[in-house]
């Protein structure tokens, strides 16, 4: 008997007890081989020393302190860290305890930053069909996941949605992958234009589109004319990186490979790599001076922000990432992982594309590789997979609805940047097993 409120009711769960590097071990003994980081959070693996010990530390110190009385060091300390690694004018962090909660708050900021710039009709988001940026209201309005959408849609704010970037399936016969991207980019000027440039606050996009899609990386050349469209109508643009930043993709901040700053970027999951519930919502300095002239007042505000204790963990976090060099480890032992995953199912009858960058991966399943006719929905190939891949040892993530938030199957991987060279071998031969036990 147990009275934890469960994700699904119906589901018996067994009870994770340790973690030891790239693994957890259940109650029973029995180890998984974290595949997915859990859903891209678990970079460091589940038994990091320095990030324990770094907890530990802060908690004879101080645990708490809310930030409408004080500020902290390792507040202040992880801020600073994030700032110097920052691209663009980027220049200030909101501390969150989590990804929605960033996402909504980068909403807010949007909003009141027009507001104290004396623009107050501006009320419209603009964002992209098959995203995913959160499971709070606005931020749950702003994606484009409409399983996840579904039963919620009368409480949800009006957000436009364009076309999402999505090179295997909808990229036309004889176009190219640059003319592709400016194809669909210019869908947002079309929108804006239909709203009015004055009445818009921003577009909102993944860098890398995560779990709704899986491991969608843009082409060429899309993200820099967004980013020329934001600048031409004057709206801000914002980057979700909560799943695919913090070096998921192989660079501290996801848009850094496609050579563009954001006006506000999101971050979280590998942020505290698990060790601590944490996010952050950066803004540029120009953002920040306009609340500075304005009123001042951020009119938002959880308790629990700028936690001291999860600074701490996120700021020794950050360190092994950048000076530790586990970014460039991600990079490189993705391209490892992309190598196995090809050598693997390159030509896989049911993987019609392998995709992603850094330790950030997808697979997408298909019925009939020549066409790219996906299964039919009522088979949950997905849910299959990931039993089957459970059972054989290993946690990954696939889901459903790629296409078009009905067709489609994917997996998800995002493991540990610290798996070695075995491990990816491990990772793939339980992989192999659990696709063979569902597809043959």
């Amino acid at each position: 008997m147990t009275h934890v409120f469960p994700r699904h009711t119906k589901a018996t769960l067994p009870i994770a007890t340790r973690g030891e590097g790239a693994y957890i071990i259940d109650a029973q003994g029995k180890r998984y081989l974290d595949g997915s980081g859990g859903a891209a959070v678990s970079c460091l693996g589940h038994s990091d020393e320095d990030v324990i010990g770094a907890i530990k530390d802060q908690l004879d110190q101080l645990a708490f302190a809310h930030t409408g009385f004080f500020t902290s060091h390792p507040a202040e300390r992880l801020a600073d860290r994030l700032i110097a690694h920052a691209p663009g004018t980027l220049d200030r962090v909101y501390f969150l305890s989590g990804g929605s909660e960033a996402v909504e708050t980068a909403l807010k900021m949007a909003r009141q930053y027009f507001v104290e710039k004396g623009e107050p009709s501006r009320k419209h988001f603009i964002a992209r069909r098959q995203s995913y940026h959160g499971n709070t209201l606005g931020a749950l309005a702003a994606g484009g996941n409409e399983w996840r959408r579904a039963k919620f849609n009368p409480l949800l704010i009006d957000v436009s949605h364009i076309a999402p970037v999505h090179e295997y399936r909808w990229r036309e016969d004889g176009e190219s992958a640059e003319d592709y991207g400016l194809r669909v980019a210019n869908e947002l000027e079309t929108e804006i234009q239909r709203l009015g440039a004055e009445n818009v606050i921003a577009f909102i996009a993944e860098p890398v589109v995560g779990a709704t899609m899986g491991a969608v990386p843009p082409v060429p050349g899309y993200f820099k004319r967004i980013r020329e469209i934001c600048d031409q109508y004057g709206i801000l643009l914002i980057l979700d990186e909560v799943m695919c930043g913090m070096g998921r993709t192989g660079t501290l901040f996801a848009c850094e490979q496609d050579e563009i700053a954001p006006d506000i970027v999101t971050i979280a999951k590998g942020l505290g790599a698990g060790y601590q519930p944490i996010g952050a919502t950066l803004c540029t300095s120009e953002i920040y001076d306009a609340f500075v002239q304005g009123s001042g007042f951020f009119q938002h505000g959880h308790t629990y922000i700028g936690h001291p204790t999860a600074c701490a963990a996120a700021d020794a976090v950050l360190t092994k990432l950048t000076e530790g060099g586990m970014v460039a480890r991600s990079a490189a032992q993705g391209e490892k992982l992309d190598a196995a995953l090809r050598a693997a199912f390159g030509e896989h009858p049911n993987i019609g594309d392998i995709r992603g960058r850094g330790m950030f991966r997808g697979l997408e399943i298909v019925a009939d590789r020549a066409t790219k006719a996906p299964f039919d929905p009522a088979r949950a190939v997905h849910k299959q997979i990931k039993g089957g891949a459970f059972e054989a040892g290993l946690i990954c993530y696939p889901m459903g609805g790629t296409i078009d938030g009905q067709r489609g199957d994917h997996i998800l991987l995002a493991p540990p940047f610290i798996l070695s060279d075995d491990q990816i071998g491990e990772l793939i031969d339980k992989l192999d097993t659990a696709i063979r036990s569902v597809l043959g």
